[in-house]
């Protein structure tokens, strides 16, 4: 799994700034998640070739009152989903008694710290740093958010505590579906996961991993294998009394990441929330196959089903591609139904389409309705190929493709998908332009 990074530290101190440029290199992936988080993003970073995730928090305030209290609870539920910690301060302001306060917090944690002094620039590093050695903790490193002085050196040796990531170690898990099991606390998630594995049960065994990773169980059903990746609540830790479980994004992600296709499950009394839609979001953005399941529908009432079939429409049809089963994972009632749907929906995503199939097809799609000119010029559509699979990606070459409007590929999509009974997966569809070989000669001549 990727690297969890959580950046906290007092306002104003760089947190922002630092996140927006470690997230920088590709697009960010930024989660706002009203009424979970408050002032806290998600974001997907890179440095050469190590991925990481990175976590911005609000600012902490030891002994604040008021909306800073739930900044800090939101800014402590990032350090316990986090690998490491980048406490951040402000080199120009000097070390302060709430930098003092944090760094003692986070001296308590077992998770690596790190010190990042921001506002640097044009300072000596020893200079910048010598006040903040009175924290006593020996990963100091003098940086400038704003213009990425030092930021590279930090982030190499954060990342030189984390084993990178083997290119086949995903391989072993080749030739059957790996189903993650999303969704917020108290939906089902695990009771879904044990009616699955107990029914029709093979073979069943845990394979737990650290407080937040997920937990993945292999079974087969009917024949075939499967691993289910469960993602139950963490528990915050360093609290007195009873845990209280949170909703970690993080581990929604990463079940998303190491997954062929994703199970949002939804909770019938409770209908769509902007939890479920964002990430509903992110399934779609990784492109992952998907199958919606609204649990708890035998305990639900009329005016409940009446209000999530309709919410179902407004609020996810952005996932018209994807199935929804009404469930009880409790009482055992849907799952195969349920199944026959993902095993459909890993199919689409590992579909192979032959490339006289596609063209073929992409010549009855444009005769049906041909893509629109653009002033003289109307765009042609001359070959498709399979450019991957999950998400099944197809490649068109033409001419003048860049004038496509996404009308058109969308209708393109709508096509490609009932032609080869893509159900359940997201479509991607690809432009390649050939060159002009005139544009330079008519430049010429003007």
């Amino acid at each position: 799994m990727k690297p969890v990074i959580a950046l906290v530290g007092r306002p104003n101190v760089g947190k922002s700034t630092l996140f927006n440029r470690l997230t920088r290199s590709r697009d960010a992936i930024v989660h706002d998640m009203p009424g979970v988080t408050r002032d806290r993003h998600y974001g997907e970073g890179r440095l050469g070739e190590r991925a990481f995730i990175a976590i911005d928090t609000g600012g902490m305030e030891p002994g604040a009152e008021g909306i800073f209290v739930e900044m800090g609870r939101q800014a402590e539920q990032a350090i316990a989903e986090s690998d490491a910690v980048v406490l951040v301060v402000d080199g120009r302001a000097g070390l302060t008694p709430g930098d003092r306060a944090i760094a003692q917090k986070l001296r308590r944690s077992k998770t690596p710290l790190f010190i990042a002094v921001n506002k640097t620039e044009g300072m000596q590093s020893d200079t910048a740093l010598a006040e903040f050695h009175e924290l006593g903790l020996p990963r100091l490193a003098p940086i400038s958010a704003a213009h990425g002085e030092g930021v590279s050196e930090l982030m190499e040796a954060l990342l030189a505590g984390f084993p990178e990531k083997e290119r086949d170690e995903e391989k072993d898990d080749e030739g059957h579906p790996r189903v993650a099991i999303v969704g917020r606390p108290n939906v089902g998630k695990s009771t879904l996961v044990n009616a699955l594995v107990g029914e029709e049960r093979v073979i069943a065994f845990d394979k737990p991993g650290t407080t937040r990773d997920p937990i993945e169980v292999p079974f087969e059903r009917a024949g075939r294998k499967y691993t289910l990746i469960d993602t139950a609540g963490v528990r915050r830790r360093g609290k007195t009394g009873a845990p209280v479980e949170f909703f970690s994004i993080v581990k929604a992600l990463e079940a998303i990441e190491a997954s062929n296709v994703a199970v949002l499950l939804l909770d019938a009394s409770d209908g769509v929330t902007e939890q479920d839609a964002h990430v509903a979001g992110y399934i779609l953005e990784r492109g992952r196959a998907l199958v919606i399941g609204v649990n708890k529908w035998d305990a639900a009432d009329a005016d409940a089903r009446a209000r999530v079939k309709n919410e179902l429409q407004w609020k996810l049809g952005f996932l018209d591609f994807a199935e929804t089963h009404f469930i009880s994972a409790k009482a055992g009632k849907g799952m195969a139904p349920l199944m026959r749907s993902v095993d459909a929906a890993y199919a689409a995503a590992m579909a192979k389409l032959a490339t006289p199939k596609l063209t073929r097809a992409m010549i009855g799609a444009v005769e049906k309705q041909s893509p629109p000119r653009a002033g003289l010029i109307r765009p042609k559509l001359r070959y498709a190929h399979q450019g991957g699979m999950n998400p099944p990606r197809i490649v068109i070459h033409g001419n003048a493709l860049d004038q496509v409007p996404e009308s058109y590929k969308r209708y393109l999509e709508g096509y490609f998908r009932e032609k080869f009974r893509l159900v359940g997966t997201p479509l991607r569809i690809e432009w390649r332009t050939s060159k002009n070989p005139y544009a330079n000669k008519r430049k010429r001549l003007h």
